[in-house]
C-alpha cells in the first residue's frame, strides 16, 4: 500500500509565505516524477509546479516566481514554497507522484488526501 501524506497548509494573509510538505510511504520501489495540483471551488484541478527524479522543474504560468518546487529522493518527500501568496491562490493542494511498487511493475499514479490553503485579501 503506498500513501501520499500533505502537510503545511493554513490561512495566511495575502503578501504571506506557506510551505507545503508531501511524504510518501509504503511499498515503494521507484519514485519518478513528484507534482503539486490545487482545486478551487467551482474550477477544475490545474497542475502548479512539478519536479522529475533528477530535478529538472515546470510551473504554471501564474506561480512562476512566487512558487519553489523541491524533493528529497532519501526522504520520498517533496516540498511546495510559496511565496508572495495572493487570494486567487486559495484552493485545496494535492500532491502527486509516478510511483513504481516493484522494478518489473508499472508506474501509478498515487495522490494525496489534499491540504487547504486560504489566503486572505
Amino acid at each position: 500500500q503506498v500513501q501520499l501524506v500533505e502537510s503545511g497548509g493554513g490561512l495566511v494573509q495575502a503578501g504571506g509565505s506557506l510551505r507545503l510538505s508531501c511524504a510518501a510511504s509504503g511499498s515503494i520501489f521507484s519514485i519518478n516524477a513528484m507534482g503539486w495540483y490545487r482545486q478551487a471551488p467551482g474550477k477544475q484541478r490545474e497542475l502548479v509546479a512539478d519536479i522529475t527524479r533528477g530535478g529538472s522543474t515546470n510551473y504554471a504560468d501564474s506561480v512562476k516566481g512566487r512558487f519553489t518546487i523541491s524533493r528529497d529522493n532519501a526522504k520520498k518527500s517533496v516540498y511546495l514554497q510559496m511565496n508572495s501568496l495572493k487570494p486567487e491562490d486559495t484552493a485545496v493542494y494535492y500532491c502527486a507522484a509516478g510511483i513504481r511498487k516493484k522494478s518489473y511493475g508499472p508506474e501509478n499514479n498515487y495522490w494525496g488526501q489534499g491540504t487547504q490553503v486560504t489566503v486572505s485579501s
